[in-house]
């Protein structure tokens, strides 16, 4: 009897007893890649026993199992013994006895040479999280059999698994020279990962940059060339080196332009602040080939993150237009004009989306879920979209069709807001006070949320009474103390502002917004303009491109006198973020330089944007412009 029988019946009967039989004999999987709960038990592999486990032995004692010299005449004898333990070898496992299983099973690997016994052995030790007993029997493996590329990546994860990286250097550099050249980016795409849960981030990024020299220095095509090097800036990366990381983008992107790795790195790095990166994005997006919608919409994103709005809107009509079946970026389109009170296109963005949205793909909940997110969201804008348009019966009925945990909150204060704005504050506020609070920061989101609907619905004392409670209790929250002193201004209590906005200046000096605030106040109140300036400017050293932080630098020149300057720098601001508070400050001062025509255009325009900016129809009826 040979042992392919032995070991059919050695499972079989194992089947027999009721118990789940685990993978022995499967065909090897793809280079790099166990099966998912293999690569569960690698990431939490010790060098020692799990709780309450029987001891295994030690890999000392596990180098030391070796076959025992066999009577070449006994074939069948050799065969039998092989399966007596194989069988107490997973009966053993059974049984919770992982020690002699794994000794067992080490040394009936060893006698016949098999490699599902070898991996069986290793798995034993990996379920036991005895890590250095698995890597024994790994490299057993390895060594009965020098050309298996499967012995040679276990041993490769389970170093890694153990934090042993600069001795994973030449399983892993073996790994590379037996990869197909058709695989090779597939590969290199994959190291990134497979160090992801080592400590020393820098050995790593060493190991793998040596291991890809080749092709870092000779890659076979253009593409290879970008993949390497976009797998060493990935793993640079990781180890902090934001310098080398963009020295790794640049080399992939001079490899290959159109190379979609290398702009992805550099949209994270762009989005990290990092400069020079930007132009990398911009010359894959500028290639000729299309690019992807993914990344035009990432870059798009990063751009409104850094409030770059303007051109953060061009970028997403761009992938609406070069890909119009690409449902996310209608979203955020919609989103987008929504927010500038667009709402006829809004709705019809949306709507777009809605139609292109996929249904969920069968067995896969994590991009269910992310369908539902993007679903909610726009739900979401509709029913804004609705209460503008003063339809709460359809408000509340978009909100109805909201489902995700995530979501139901943001629903809940947009109910509550529906409610308030039909004079029914105190149901509001009581609907906003149910909301769950699973921690600190659930709490503080109700308590901002109903503060806003105070200050929304004009109770700004009210507003200013429980900002005040929550700062007492809070007095080192430098976000609570700025919107306490942005109330305390509307209250016309500027002593008391200055000395907040101080308070947060003091405990947070990049705090850009304080800055901003009181620079802002100063000038609008006409007093202290040169320390007013002198705060604006301070605001625009942290967020240069900022177009409200533009607003009041604008302003303060107009109040110094400084007019063609003023309208100069307004003009910008307000190209850069139409928005009806700097159209309001806009056209006061083309109105008051004579350019009237010009100022009554951008009122116009003001108003389309925001019907009820305080701001600026106190600017209109106080220069009396008629419209």
């Amino acid at each position: 009897m040979g042992l392919e029988l032995l070991w059919f019946d050695a499972a079989s009967s194992h089947r027999r007893r009721g118990t789940p039989r685990l993978s022995c004999g499967h065909p090897p999987g793809p280079p790099l890649a166990f099966a998912p709960d293999l690569n569960a038990v690698l990431a939490q592999a010790t060098t020692t026993d799990g709780a309450g486990q029987p001891a295994l032995p030690s890999a000392a004692t596990a180098e030391k199992i070796e076959a025992k010299p066999d009577d070449p005449s006994a074939a069948e004898q050799r065969d039998a013994q092989l399966l007596y333990e194989v069988l107490v070898g997973e009966i053993s496992a059974d049984r919770g006895d992982p020690g002699s299983a794994f000794q067992l099973m080490l040394d009936a690997a060893r006698k016949s040479g098999d490699e599902r016994l070898f991996r069986r052995a290793a798995e034993i030790a990996l379920q036991a999280r005895a890590g250095d007993s698995a890597l024994v029997a790994a490299r057993a493996w390895k060594d009965a059999e020098p050309a298996s590329r499967e012995a040679n990546a276990m041993v490769l994860q389970i170093l890694i698994a153990l934090n042993r990286v600069e001795e994973s250097a030449l399983p892993l550099a073996r790994e590379m020279a037996l990869t197909e050249p058709a695989d090779r980016i597939k590969a290199f795409n994959a190291l990134p990962q497979l160090y992801g849960r080592v400590t020393d981030r820098k050995a790593a990024q060493s190991v793998v940059e040596r291991a890809l020299a080749q092709a870092l220095d000779k890659p076979a095509t253009p593409a290879e060339g970008a993949a390497a090097w976009v797998a060493v800036g990935r793993m640079r990366l990781s180890a902090l080196d934001i310098d080398g990381t963009l020295e790794a983008a640049k080399r992939a992107q001079a490899a290959d332009p159109a190379s979609e790795g290398a702009a992805i790195l550099a949209l994270e790095l762009m989005a990290g602040k990092k400069a020079g990166a930007e132009p990398l994005v911009k010359r894959y997006l500028d290639a000729g080939k299309p690019p992807l919608p993914e990344i035009r919409l990432g870059y798009a994103r990063t751009l409104a993150d850094a409030r770059r709005d303007a051109e953060a809107k061009a970028e997403v009509l761009t992938v609406t237009t070069e890909s119009p079946r690409f449902a996310e970026a209608w979203l955020v389109r919609g989103t987008q004009e929504a927010q500038d009170a667009q709402y006829p296109a809004a709705e019809q963005s949306i709507k777009t989306f809605l139609d292109l949205l996929p249904s969920a793909p069968p067995g896969n909940p994590a991009a269910a879920a992310s369908l539902t997110r993007g679903r909610d969201q726009a739900y979401l804008v509709m029913s804004q979209i609705a209460e503008k348009r003063g339809d709460t019966q359809a408000a509340n009925a978009w909100l109805d069709k909201v489902s995700s945990p995530q979501a139901l909150a943001t629903a809940q204060l947009r109910r509550a807001s529906l409610l308030a704005s039909q004079g029914k504050m105190d149901e509001a506020r009581a609907l906003l006070r149910q909301l769950p609070e699973r921690d600190a920061a659930d709490a503080r989101i109700k308590l901002l949320a109903e503060v806003q609907l105070l200050r929304d619905n004009k109770r700004p004392e009210e507003a200013y009474r429980l900002l005040n409670q929550a700062h007492e209790k809070a007095p080192d929250d430098v976000d609570l103390t700025y919107d306490l002193a942005m109330n305390a201004e509307k209250l016309g209590r500027n002593d008391e502002m200055e000395r907040l906005l101080r308070e947060v200046i003091a405990k947070k000096p990049d705090f850009h917004h304080a800055y901003n605030a009181l620079g802002y106040s100063l000038a609008d109140r006409g007093v202290r303009l040169p320390e007013a300036r002198e705060l604006i400017m301070k605001a625009l050293s942290f967020t240069p491109d900022d177009p409200y932080i533009r607003d009041s630098l604008g302003w303060v020149e107009f109040r110094m006198g400084n007019n063609e300057e003023a309208v100069r720098i307004l003009e910008a601001a307000y190209t850069a973020r139409p928005d009806a508070e700097i159209a309001a400050h806009l056209g006061e001062v083309l109105w008051k330089t004579g350019k009237r025509e010009r100022a009554t255009e951008v009122f116009k325009q003001g108003l389309q944007l925001n019907r009820e900016n305080d701001t600026l129809l106190q600017v209109i009826k106080r220069l009396q412009v008629r419209l």
